[in-house]
């Protein structure tokens, strides 16, 4: 069993540390890149902005910042302000965990429709969570020499208590998807199996990852180790919590013809359009702009789910329809006297 106090240990700790945030940096900037043109489409107004993607590009940039800090810090190799840049960094970085689970709280809530007694109970937590998450960025750090800026001494009571509520948050969460999933209304929306395609995974990595930092928390083996696990849980929870904020406004911008498809498909009644008309709606994928937002309609079904009669009363069963081409029955044929 080694000795984790010892300044030999923290030192291979720290070296340890060093090259594994490297990699983690690595895999964050692929993600970002990759899902930059995302990100672009706002920010140059090709499309519309919302309220809650404050939430997803404070998330993704902060996460960015924080794991750039970090690497500063451990690459100096002349004397620099150590506390200043790791206060900065704890910051950031606490302030990405806590957007992360607001972007998965924001996803349950559209799960439940934005029903009050959901959203409100949400809200609540949500706050006291970012209460410890602010008290969670008191630490010591200080510049050695071939070392580079190194952590002293953390407050890991603060830390294990944010990570412990961050876990059980991310849980409740969880918790109250799964339900809506399973358990909720027996015919589920378009929204609803958007979720359950995406899977509850996003909830279960976000959840695991945390657990794992707590874990590291309470061991409480050394500053280093006490804090190792903490930057691939954020890692995680802010590239599920994107994805799921990606995939849910993808969803949205779509969603429009669902929902009348939806609503129109089970009228009884039906009425004969024009033939110029019919074969406008037989195209396989037309593209329209609706306020700013894109929307795709769809080929209309091939047989449709109502009856036609012609003007002699007999049953339509041809695609084509030219009321001068009909056979007047007999029956109308009598003289009028």
């Amino acid at each position: 069993m080694p000795d984790w106090m010892s300044p030999e240990e923290i030192a291979r700790d720290a070296s340890a540390f060093g090259k594994f945030l490297h990699v983690l940096l690595g895999l964050y900037i692929w993600e970002w890149f990759t899902s930059l043109g995302f990100d672009w489409q706002f920010i140059s107004g090709a499309k519309p902005f919302r309220w809650p993607l404050i939430f997803y590009f404070l998330n993704r940039y902060c996460l960015l910042f924080a794991l750039i800090g970090i690497t500063i810090s451990l690459n100096v190799s002349t004397p620099i302000d150590c506390q200043s840049l790791y206060t900065f960094n704890q910051c950031v970085g606490n302030a990405s965990i806590g957007l992360a689970s607001i972007n998965l709280s924001l996803r349950t809530m559209a799960v439940w429709s934005q029903k009050y007694y959901v959203v409100i109970p949400l809200v609540i937590v949500i706050l006291g969570h970012w209460s410890f998450l602010l008290h969670g960025i008191l630490l010591k750090a200080q510049y050695f020499p071939g070392q580079g800026c190194v952590i002293t001494q953390t407050d890991s009571k603060i830390l294990a208590i944010t990570f412990i509520y961050t876990m059980v948050f991310d849980f409740v969460v969880l918790c109250l998807t799964a339900y809506k999933l399973f358990l909720g209304s027996g015919q589920r929306s378009k929204l609803i199996e958007l979720v359950f395609k995406d899977g509850l995974i996003y909830f279960v990595i976000a959840f695991l990852g945390n657990m794992l930092a707590t874990v590291f928390m309470l061991l409480n083996l050394n500053p280093v180790m006490s804090i190792i696990a903490n930057v691939p849980a954020a890692i995680a929870s802010t590239i599920v919590a994107c994805r799921a904020v990606r995939r849910l406004l993808q969803f949205t911008s779509t969603s429009g013809v669902e929902r009348f498809a939806s609503s129109t498909q089970g009228s009884t009644l039906a009425f004969r359009t024009s033939p110029s008309t019919a074969s406008a709606n037989k195209r396989a994928k037309a593209s329209k702009s609706i306020e700013g937002m894109q929307m795709d309609t769809f080929e209309s079904p091939a047989a449709p789910s109502y009856v036609e009669y012609d003007a002699a009363g007999r049953i339509v069963t041809s695609e084509t329809f030219d009321p001068e081409a009909q056979v007047i029955s007999d029956e109308f044929k009598r003289p009028p006297y």
